[in-house]
């Protein structure tokens, strides 16, 4: 039987994260990995603008909030899957994916349940504020889904605080 994993990522998976996701799968298992990408990866505006803020990044803070940007972050989303999955079929894995315009949480939650997935990984960039207060995207799934949700980190080994 095959298992399914939920990857729920900010950006194009790397190498690392693809050795994490091996760990995850097991010697003899035949595994699917599902992929979603959101197309607005920015699910906290303001958080974004204090995290530039933070590091001094000014006109960067205030780019935050431009509307062209949408446009952009569609593409982005579209080329960061496509690398993705090239990378996991690559690797040996059977995997497929979307973008989604959608909340991330809800998508991810809706996508669990019609896969069936049997664990769900979120990768991100860290994100000071929301990974502090629990508000992070994996801490939000952990609540909602019923499956185990691993927080990492985007190309490293380093686990989040889920």
């Amino acid at each position: 039987m095959t298992q399914t994993i939920l990857v729920l990522s900010e950006e194009a998976l790397t190498g690392p994260d693809l050795r994490n996701l091996q760990t995850l799968r097991g010697e003899d298992e035949l595994v699917e990995i599902v992929v979603l990408i959101p197309e607005d990866a920015n699910e906290s505006v303001l958080g974004e603008f204090f995290r530039h803020l933070s590091l001094l990044e000014v006109g960067e803070a205030f780019r935050t909030f431009s509307a062209d940007d949408r446009r952009h972050d569609e593409a982005t989303a579209r080329e960061a899957l496509e690398t993705s999955l090239q990378l996991l079929l690559d690797e040996g894995f059977t995997a497929r994916g979307r973008t989604t315009s959608e909340n991330p949480v809800d998508a991810m939650i809706q996508e669990a349940k019609a896969s069936g997935a049997a664990q769900a990984v979120v990768i991100t960039r860290p994100h000071a504020v929301a990974d502090t207060f629990h508000t992070d995207w994996a801490s939000k799934a952990q609540a909602k889904l019923g499956i185990a949700v691993l927080h990492l980190y985007s190309g490293s080994g380093f686990i989040g605080d889920s």
